[in-house]
């Protein structure tokens, strides 16, 4: 059976993630000002270390970012940032 987990992910260049392997992620938002990451997961599944960068809007991004999973906003919009998973 699968599940729809959430993943804080801190507001940091580079983030390591443990989540179930072979779980999907769905989306990347901010939820009460911290940014989260939702994954369709099979709990079951042992963890894997899965890594995410975070951009922020006019931050020059060397090489290939990797998958671009989303976009999110904080301190009102004032701040944006776009997550790839490496």
């Amino acid at each position: 059976m699968k599940a729809i987990w959430k993943f804080p992910i801190p507001v940091e260049d580079l983030a390591e993630v443990r989540i179930p392997l072979g779980g999907k992620i769905l989306c990347v938002q901010a939820q009460h000002e911290i940014p989260c990451l939702w994954a369709l997961v099979d709990p079951q599944e042992k963890p894997e270390l899965r890594v995410f960068r975070t951009y922020g809007t006019g931050h020059k991004i060397i090489g290939d970012p990797g998958h671009y999973i989303g976009t999110y906003q904080l301190d009102g919009g004032r701040l944006v940032f776009h997550v790839f998973e490496v």
